[in-house]
């Protein structure tokens, strides 16, 4: 992957490229500072083929292989707020790995981040990024993520980067208290992007703003 040889980029993939994108995410509605200068810092060309890393700084989804998409850097940026608005996060569970950015916003700005992948061939490329950047943080997994990684939980949060029709019973069983879940539920063009929170036993949801992404599918490859 010698797009990610140069972390720093040139070109279309340079600094002041990426400035103009967090210029563009705050025109957005993003407030959260510690999470625009992530985002600055992070080298998303890293994460997408070489072919298309000229496109990497546009705030667009782009595809990643195996039918999968890398996410348009608004609604990283989204749902990480979201994530955080409630203070500092220790454990995170993220259910789709893909291409690994997300994976790597979330592991500047938390302790730990656990997350789970179904396709092989998408881990593989994610973890060497992981290393590349030097991020220890992160513990991952091949797998179905649909029933989420229990053994590693309680959570204070989940993020599903995937569109589940509704979220699981199970996921919501591994939030710590207080806890929340952020999701794309729904399904092909009718989706939601949803926080989930889990609060003295009690569950509430929130339905936030219209979204796309892939379906989240059951099985490994």
């Amino acid at each position: 992957m010698s797009n990610e040889l140069n972390l720093n980029g040139v070109g279309m993939t340079s600094q002041r490229t990426r400035d103009r994108l967090v210029r563009r995410l705050r025109e957005q509605g993003i407030r959260d500072e510690r999470i625009l200068d992530v985002i600055n810092s992070t080298p998303r060309h890293a994460f997408i083929d070489e072919a298309l890393a000229h496109r990497a700084y546009e705030d667009t989804a782009l595809p990643i292989g195996f039918n999968q998409t890398i996410s348009q850097p608004y609604i990283v940026a989204r749902m990480t707020e979201v994530l955080l608005a409630e203070g500092p996060l220790n454990r995170v569970l993220e259910i789709g790995t893909g291409s690994g950015y997300q994976t790597a916003v979330l592991a500047q700005l938390t302790n730990k981040v656990f997350t789970l992948e179904r396709i092989s061939g998408l881990l593989d490329k994610a973890v060497s990024r992981f290393k590349l950047l030097g991020l220890r943080n992160i513990q991952f997994k091949h797998a179905d993520g649909g029933m989420g990684w229990p053994e590693r939980g309680p959570y204070d949060a989940i993020i599903v980067t995937a569109s589940p029709r509704r979220i699981a019973d199970e996921l919501i069983g591994q939030l710590a208290e207080g806890g929340r879940i952020i999701a794309p539920v729904g399904h092909g063009g009718n989706q939601q992007l949803t926080v989930t929170t889990n609060t003295m036993g009690e569950v509430s949801s929130e339905v936030l703003e219209a979204v796309k992404f892939v379906p989240l599918v059951a099985g490994k490859s």
